[in-house]
């Protein structure tokens, strides 16, 4: 290995990355701009969830219930005249759901009778069912205190106490996420595309006529991007503690150790698909598949692991996004040690070894 050879190629590497509008905004503004989107955009807690209300009762104790629901900031209320008013708000989506309140509401409820109440839930959109059931049975019991005092007593105290994201933010679970998805397009899209260009203009040929071996030549085009990732990295850490607020209570060096890791996975993983392909458009093709896509739907970023089929829950585990998911993820918001995080970063190694050996390996053949 001649280090001056391979700082050679890292540095004509460097010049084309300054020369490449296209590759400098994708390595310095995407990583800004998913942040901020995904940040703001993306919220687990639903609100502001509009409800139809047809109120035929008319009478105090129904408008202090419908004022129970307004004042939970969770629904935006809508009244409309009949029941009928209230399907066709649910079925044109102009409302998530709908409440219909009989004549008889307050006259049940003051002669001691069950007075029934009909709530209509829009289950086209199931990721709104669930909280709108949970937010439909919390208020319930608020306004039957509020309606006839009743608080039945229970036989036990029940508390609950939210650990390491005790508020209950998003922005909180989204952003440590967001280090997974940036480094994965800037290290496996980059870097597939790098060895296919050289490939495609002919200057590969070139680059083998001089006394370079393939391992300067594997450390001097992938080194470049490598900083490139430390550097998006490290923009995101910056903009979760500063602009989200997003506690950081782990070890730093922790935390960095499995971003190095998990970056030399993906730039061996990039190399491996330029590689194999030769194209660039095929190249991009693959590292969108086999990287971007993973790190966005099978690593846990927005749908959890322990939901999904048991077979997927096996099949994210040859995934290097999955494992850094959760180094990143714990480390910012539980602060777990290395202990904890074992069993991550020996999965990360193992496909971060077999990775390199084969990218190298499949280099150097083709080079031969």
């Amino acid at each position: 290995m001649n280090w001056e050879r391979a700082y050679a190629i890292a540095k004509k590497e460097a010049f084309h990355i300054l020369r490449d509008p296209f590759t400098l905004a994708l390595s310095i503004a995407m990583p800004i701009f998913l942040v901020v989107i995904y940040g703001i955009a993306i919220h687990f807690n639903v609100r502001n969830i509009h409800l139809s209300i047809s109120d035929s009762d008319r009478t105090q104790m129904s408008q202090r219930l419908i004022d129970t629901f307004g004042s939970s900031k969770y629904f935006i209320n809508r009244n409309v005249i009949t029941p009928r008013d209230v399907e066709t708000d649910v079925e044109s989506e102009k409302a998530r759901a709908g409440m219909i309140i009989p004549p008889d509401f307050q006259k049940n409820l003051l002669n001691g009778r069950s007075a029934n109440v009909q709530v209509l839930v829009d289950g086209a959109d199931d990721s709104t069912v669930g909280p709108v059931v949970s937010y439909v049975g919390a208020i319930q019991q608020i306004a039957a205190m509020k309606l006839v005092h009743f608080d039945p007593p229970s036989p036990y105290d029940l508390r609950t106490r939210f650990l390491f994201n005790p508020e209950l933010n998003s922005r909180w679970f989204v952003v440590p996420g967001l280090t997974v998805v940036v480094m994965s397009i800037l290290s496996i899209l980059l870097t597939s595309l790098t060895v296919a260009r050289e490939w495609e203009n002919g200057s590969m040929e070139l680059l083998l006529s001089t006394p370079v071996r393939p391992i300067e030549i594997i450390v001097g085009k992938l080194a470049p991007y490598g900083i490139l990732g430390l550097i998006a990295v490290a923009l995101v850490f910056i903009i979760a503690r500063t602009f989200f607020g997003v506690p950081f209570v782990g070890n730093p060096i922790l935390f960095s150790a499995g971003c190095l890791l998990f970056l030399i996975t993906y730039l061996a993983q990039g190399l491996l698909i330029s590689v194999l392909a030769r194209n660039q458009q095929v190249a991009m093709q693959f590292a969108m598949m086999t990287g971007f896509l993973p790190s966005n739907l099978l690593s846990g970023f927005v749908f959890p692991i322990a939901s999904m089929p048991i077979f997927f829950r096996y099949f994210t585990m040859i995934f290097p996004a999955r494992w850094f998911m959760q180094i990143s993820r714990d480390t910012f918001l539980k602060g777990s040690g290395l202990f904890q995080l074992l069993g991550s970063f020996f999965a990360l190694t193992m496909i971060c070894l077999w990775m390199v050996s084969r990218a190298r390996a499949k280099f150097k053949r083709d080079l031969e």
